[in-house]
């Protein structure tokens, strides 16, 4: 399939991503998500499917596989 993004001349590929989400003031990591990404802007789109099963993923809230450190942007650039 066609890139969708305006002048983009690249074409999907089927991809496994991270996907990242602020939930409830959280951020929220998940990685091995299916998608269809662009080979040369990088868009990416989710299948229905992977949107529901992170959408269940989140309203679950069962302990994280692993944890991740985030640093805030605002605090390091001083």
């Amino acid at each position: 399939m066609n890139c969708t993004v305006q002048g983009c001349p690249g074409e999907y590929e089927p991809r496994e991503i991270v996907h990242i989400v602020r939930y409830h003031g959280e951020v929220v990591l998940i990685d091995h998500v299916p998608a269809e990404v662009c080979s040369i802007c990088g868009d990416a789109l989710l299948p229905p499917d992977a949107v529901r099963r992170i959408e269940r993923i989140l309203r679950e809230r069962k302990a994280p596989a692993r944890m991740a450190p985030v640093y805030e942007y605002a605090l390091l650039a001083a």
